[in-house]
């Protein structure tokens, strides 16, 4: 496969034959090829090719060493990249790896998502499947045909016995809207549109009246709770949008509309998607999820409507680059920094699979430039249903969550409660620059072996306040009930949420607090007050810093910190109140994640009780001095 290497060139080509735009104009879908190519090559260079060995045509992922039958989704993607460029290499590569996908079919029509037993992501390599056929049927042999509708028909009916938001989360509910629609069109069948409908009306029932989908969550007398950002930007929109086109549901068009309208504005100036604060954050990369398909489909299906959607397209593919080495997409920023192995193939495959679906499904193919909702400076959103706040100014963007979702069945058990909440800051971006400050799991674990790489001990990069004693860990982040609110303080806006400091299973220590910030154009101001109504301690507040390579962290005194990178340098400030200043330590090596794939420089402020006072302030400020 060594040979699709020497495409990059004629892909160049062919975009400048087949496109022609003006030099303020981008093509959507040239774009979306040189990127798709890229992924393709590497998942090719993947594949089994030794026809003796009886795997023959699967992909190998050469992180977890394992064949995932979900990796099989690139059956799409090799076929549009052959019908894009007319290398039969791709035709091979998805006709051998789709007959590899129909063997590991169950008798009930149902894949294993290896190696794993979960059967939802049927819905994913079944639209792949049948998106996939009508470009390689005329290559395939009579039988191979034959599998392959048969493949596709007991998959589908598969998911019309079984899928339904009583078996699955709802983004599965969401894509198998779209998935049924298009199986279809191979094996025409009127129960296939009806259940799609059925769904489609179900899943958009679950919108809040901010028109965030909730249902990714646990459950509570059988019904699933909880909206996770990057699921229904990367998943569930783009399902029922596609949904909606093909069925013309006029309804559900409407209402994902209003939808895509609310998720445009967690797309920050540069591309990055801040799904920081949603309940499935332990996967947000960054540039979106790391096993959720991508944004460009859901921009694409839109783009017709407002520049502004093609243009976060093509934002976030732009940024999406900046985290792939040799084809592989990373997990974040620091991934090829952090790890010497070569990650898992999941986010290669999946963004792969989204941006052949843009290739064929998009509405418009020119972009003109336009402003996104995030390039409005001063710009204040308050989302009251999730209690999630983003703010703009001149040169920083911030994002702010007091969401207050809990697993009620699992408790602290859940891998839905370690996500940044309590009123701390889960993303801080600065203007030519990027991320100053981010978030991760409050306590790391790996939910999902397969999804979770190993990194024992780490410590969260979310900026919080923190107090241990004997009783245990407690922490503004384990704040699930805090009180949000927004006010104006001259030009800047104050955002502040009230709580108490809690352990994992919500149990007050005898602390509550006031964690405020205030945003103006240069500076970020934090002020964090606590008052001692039970126990009386110390406290400390932890605020890393996304420690980007060469930066250089130095105590100016006993107050104030020097962070100087090879773009800006910033001055963090103690501006008022009794506090001692400290930075890195021995577990400064810990700050870091594997997802998001950033690591941290700790500095913490050390609030003492001085053993009369009923509580206790301290204000600090987070400049930029060039």
């Amino acid at each position: 496969m060594n040979k699709f290497k020497t495409l990059l060139a004629g892909i160049f080509l062919l975009g400048l034959i087949q496109w022609t735009f003006s030099q303020d104009e981008k093509s959507l879908k040239h774009e979306c090829l040189q990127t798709m190519h890229e992924l393709n090559t590497a998942l090719a260079d993947l594949q089994i090719r030794n026809k003796e060995d009886v795997n023959y045509g699967a992909i190998q992922c050469p992180h977890c060493n394992i064949l995932h039958t979900r990796a099989a989704e690139a059956v799409f993607p090799f076929a549009m990249e052959y019908q894009q460029t007319g290398d039969k290499n791709f035709l091979l590569a998805s006709i051998d790896l789709g007959n590899w996908l129909i063997k590991q079919q169950y008798p009930g029509g149902e894949w294993q998502e290896t190696p794993e037993d979960w059967t939802g992501t049927t819905t994913d390599q079944l639209l792949m499947m049948a998106m996939a056929y009508p470009v390689i049927a005329k290559s395939l042999s009579a039988k191979e045909k034959e599998n392959w509708i048969n493949s596709i028909r007991n998959a589908a009916d598969y998911l019309t016995r079984e899928m339904s938001p009583d078996f699955a989360s709802i983004n599965y509910c969401a894509t198998t809207t779209a998935t049924l629609m298009i199986a279809n069109q191979v094996v025409p069948d009127e129960k296939y549109t009806s259940r799609a409908r059925t769904l489609a009306h179900e899943v958009v029932a679950k919108m809040d009246e901010d028109y965030f989908l909730f249902g990714e969550g646990g459950r509570v007398f059988g019904i699933k709770y909880g909206v996770d950002l990057g699921y229904n930007m990367e998943m569930s929109l783009w399902g029922l949008s596609l949904y909606s086109r093909l069925a013309e549901d006029k309804l559900v068009e409407n209402i994902v509309r209003k939808s895509l309208k609310i998720h445009l504005n967690f797309v920050y100036p540069d591309g990055s998607i801040d799904g920081s604060w949603g309940i499935r954050s332990n996967k947000w990369t960054t540039y979106g999820g790391a096993t959720s398909d991508g944004c460009q489909i859901m921009f694409g299906l839109h783009a017709h409507e407002n520049n502004a959607y093609g243009t976060a397209a093509l934002k976030n593919l732009e940024y999406l680059r900046g985290m792939i080495k040799e084809g592989l997409v990373g997990y974040g920023p620091h991934y090829y920094h952090l790890y010497e192995k070569p990650p898992c193939i999941y986010p290669t495959f999946a963004k792969a699979k989204n941006l052949a679906m843009t290739l064929e499904y998009t509405t418009k193919d020119m972009v003109e430039p336009a402003k996104l909702p995030s390039d409005e400076i001063g710009k204040t959103n308050y989302f009251k249903t999730v209690q999630v706040v983003t703010k703009r100014t001149k040169n920083f963007m911030a994002t702010i969550s007091a969401y207050g979702y809990k697993d009620i069945e699992k408790g602290y058990k859940s891998k839905y409660m370690y996500r940044p909440t309590g009123g701390s800051i889960c993303n801080l971006w600065v203007l030519d620059y990027g991320f100053l400050q981010a978030s991760s799991q409050t306590q790391y674990q790996r939910w999902e072996p397969m999804h979770f790489p190993e990194a024992e001990g780490i410590l969260p990069i979310t900026p919080r306040i923190e107090h241990a004693d004997s009783n245990g860990y407690f922490t503004n982040l384990y704040e699930f009930d805090g009180i949000l609110s927004i006010e104006s303080g001259g030009n800047n806006t104050i955002v502040s949420t009230r709580g108490e400091l809690k352990n994992m299973k919500q149990q007050p220590c005898g602390i509550s607090y006031i964690y405020s910030h205030e945003f103006s154009d240069d500076y970020l101001v934090k002020k964090v007050k606590v008052s001692y109504h039970g126990i009386r301690s110390d406290v400390s507040i932890v605020e890393p810093i996304i420690w980007h390579e060469n930066m250089e962290f130095e105590m100016e005194n006993d107050h104030s910190v020097l962070i100087t990178s090879s773009d800006k340098k910033f001055r963090f400030e103690i501006i008022e109140g009794d506090a001692e200043l400290l930075i890195g330590g021995i577990d400064k090596d810990k700050f870091w994640s594997p997802y998001p794939s950033l690591r941290a420089f700790p500095i913490i402020l050390e609030v003492p009780y001085r053993g009369s006072e009923l509580s206790n302030s301290v204000s600090y400020k987070l400049s930029i001095i060039n």
